[in-house]
């Protein structure tokens, strides 16, 4: 988009706009106006005052234009209605209530053109401005073809494209041919369309372009250079024969930002609340300035805390459980002191590469402009790495002082058009080494490898009928060409727009536009790629029906709500003695193993047919905690002890059993804080205070058999 324009809508408001045709329940005006506050309000909220809009009726009711006042004949019924310049909100609102259909059926459009016309170039001069007429019309008016031939050319040598939209305008392509049409009208269209022809601009008709408003509009974004400098490969002040070529480096993709809102408050509560000062009035809203205080401890100071000076203020890096202090002026020594730099560091070859490695926005490398050598070194580096099947590490500091990114460099060769794309790699510290049991085999406890016959593994039926239902919903190439076949790539990125982007923009502009109605229905294209193709869908529905056959899926039950009786078993869906299955003796567990106490301690309770089981459980439990504790060197064991601390919690909640936690965690605090268990261990206290809620007391609120309230329950951290 040009960064001048200078655009005027010119409305037909004559009476015959005001009729409701082809079963629409708004009038021609109101329907064709969706299309003009749409635009309108897209150039208001861009808030450029290089985008100028004018606004022109005709066949109004008045006449007020200046060749009509300078007694030009032929000027009747047309009124300026909106002065060329920018545009805000308030002026938007002011325009809303001049669009009304008038009584009247005299003004030509044609003349209105020449208005338009006029406005433009005494607004623009001989400045570079893009130029644009947009004329909205039911084609009933008046249309004087005199002096069609002087105009067309008029509006080519200002450099002016003239757009026509006619309501329940014929078109061919959209399949549109209206009715009993008035010969006027027939007439007119043919005329309109001359001259649109004869200026080489754009005749559509209304239905096409209010169609196109649920198309999303992207926002075009100026180049940003995120580099400029030399691409090394060595260094060219130590080495003669390094590479050095001047380059340029832009974004390629970045995350497109959401709009983001303002708290704001009534003009009216702002103008009379006396002691709000931070209040700047914009219209009809206010904008609120935030304050922030800064308070810390004194019990000397009122309240028991007094206010902190911002200026006064340091920062603190956690380490451990106190904080380190580095003043502002030593800052600087926490920075890694680098300059600019684009160095390639080496190469890779491309099926050694991982694509997951990728850390963020792609950005695209080019040769310096108007550099012919650098665009010859630049061209031989991309072929080199195309030929070799290679990519390029480098290492990037877009600006001295700016922390070193290391990204990878891929070739990209059109016919018109070479680069280096890139993105940025990983550090050590950056990558996550997660280990997952592998999904094709099962390895025992003892070492062998199982491929097949488990119940882990699927069946090789099993695996044919997920391979023949992932075919069937193959979307690669289900989009439909122009001549109906389907050769075309499904939701391709071009296609695909961002959903909450587009759909807060939408609601804002209609917010805008009409601030009491509620807002639209979202458009369907963002909708379009929330499901796959339901003739895709119904397509594979057979292949889903073999695939839940042969996999054996059944409907999950809901699950059982209430308590448990005490020594009942759970009993599988499947109806299966587990323990037999298992070839597991029936005896219950009397002793819980230290290194494996949660699983056991879980056994022992579930399979405990009297509370005197669960009370030995839970004492095993809580010797082992403290055991945990006494035994640690430093806080080696305090996160297996908080663990156990958190299951034995969990187990006593649901077993209904709320004094066996309650009253270990009542002696296990006082063993803790007198350094009974092994010296000072406050640190887990600490810890423990953290957590509250997961490891405090089990209060009334919580299971209704406890004997602590809320109260209570939070008192017991405080002392």
């Amino acid at each position: 988009m040009a960064d001048k324009e200078a655009t005027v809508y010119i409305i037909d408001l004559g009476s015959t706009m005001g009729d409701f045709n082809n079963g629409r329940t708004e009038s021609d005006l109101d329907w064709s106006m969706r299309y003009v506050w749409d635009k309108i309000s897209t150039t208001v909220a861009a808030s450029r005052k290089t985008w100028t809009i004018g606004v022109v009726g005709v066949r109004t009711n008045e006449t007020k234009n200046p060749l009509q006042e300078d007694g030009q004949d032929g000027y009747e019924h047309i009124s300026i209605l909106q002065e060329l310049g920018p545009m805000n909100l308030t002026s938007l609102h002011e325009l809303q209530g001049l669009i009304k259909a008038s009584d009247t059926e005299a003004g030509d459009s044609i003349s209105a053109i020449v208005i338009a016309v006029d406005m433009i170039e005494k607004f623009t001069k001989k400045l570079k401005y893009k130029r644009k007429i947009i004329l909205v019309t039911d084609g009933e008016g008046s249309v004087d073809p005199d002096d069609f031939f002087d105009i067309s050319v008029k509006i080519k040598a200002s450099g002016i494209e003239l757009i026509v939209l006619g309501v329940d305008f014929d078109d061919a392509e959209l399949g549109f041919k209206e009715e009993d049409k008035s010969p006027t009208k027939e007439k007119n269209e043919k005329l309109l369309k001359q001259l649109v022809e004869e200026c080489d601009g754009l005749y559509g008709t209304m239905a096409e372009a209010i169609d196109e408003l649920e198309i999303p509009r992207l926002k075009p974004v100026k180049p940003y250079k995120t580099y400029s400098g030399p691409l090394t490969l060595g260094n060219p002040d130590i080495h003669p024969d390094a590479m050095s070529i001047s380059v340029e480096r832009y974004f390629k993709t970045h995350k497109a930002t959401i709009p983001q809102a303002s708290r704001v408050v009534l003009s009216s509560q702002a103008a009379g609340d006396e002691e709000m000062e931070d209040v700047e009035p914009t219209g009809t809203f206010a904008a609120v300035k935030n304050a922030r205080t800064y308070k810390v401890n004194d019990p000397e100071a009122p309240g028991g805390k007094k206010d902190v000076e911002f200026e006064s203020l340091a920062k603190g890096y956690e380490y451990g459980r106190t904080a380190v202090h580095i003043s502002e002026s030593e800052y600087n020594i926490t920075k890694i002191e680098t300059t600019k730099s684009f160095t390639i560091l080496g190469f890779i070859h491309q099926e050694k590469y991982d694509p997951f490695l990728n850390m963020g926005a792609t950005c695209q490398t080019i040769a310096q402009k108007f550099s012919d050598a650098d665009a010859l070194k630049l061209s031989s580096l991309i072929h080199s790495l195309q030929e070799l099947d290679s990519y390029a590490v480098a290492r990037i500091v877009t600006k001295d002082g700016n922390e070193p990114t290391l990204i990878l460099l891929a070739p990209h060769i059109e016919p018109e058009f070479e680069c280096l794309y890139d993105v940025p790699l990983p550090f050590a510290e950056d990558v996550r080494n997660y280990q997952f049991p592998p999904l094709d085999k099962v390895i025992t406890v003892t070492g062998n490898t199982i491929l097949e016959n488990n119940r882990l593994l699927p069946s090789r039926e099993l695996a044919d009928a997920m391979d023949d239902y992932v075919d069937a919903m193959d979307i690669s190439n289900w989009e439909k060409d122009d001549e109906g076949n389907r050769s075309l790539e499904y939701a391709a990125v071009e296609d695909v727009f961002c959903p909450p982007l587009h759909r807060l923009n939408q609601v804002i502009r209609h917010r805008a536009i009409y601030p009491d109605e509620p807002p639209p229905p979202t458009a369907p294209i963002l909708l379009k790629y929330s499901n796959p193709p339901e003739d895709l869908v119904t397509k594979a529905k057979s292949k889903l029906a073999d695939l839940i056959a042969e996999a054996n899926v059944k409907k999950v039950p809901p699950k059982a709500k209430g308590r448990r009786e005490k020594g009942a078993k759970p009993q599988p869906i499947s109806g299966l003695d587990v323990d037999a299955l298992l070839n597991q003796p029936q005896n219950k567990r009397t002793k819980i193993e230290p290194d494996n106490a949660i699983p056991g301690f879980k056994q022992m309770v579930e399979y405990a047919s009297e509370e005197s089981e669960i009370e030995d459980a839970a004492k095993q439990m809580g010797s082992i905690i403290r055991s945990l504790i006494t035994n640690s060197l430093g806080d080696s064991g305090y996160d297996r002890a908080v663990e156990n601390l958190g299951v034995f919690k969990d187990t006593m909640v649901r077993w209904e059993m709320p004094e066996l936690y309650n009253s270990f965690l009542t002696d296990f605090k006082k063993r803790l804080l007198s350094g009974e268990l092994g010296g000072d261990r406050r640190e887990l206290w600490w810890q423990m205070k953290g957590a509250r809620g997961a490891l405090g007391l089990i209060d009334q609120s919580v299971s209704e058999p406890s004997k602590v309230t809320s109260e209570e329950a939070a008192e017991f951290f405080k002392k």
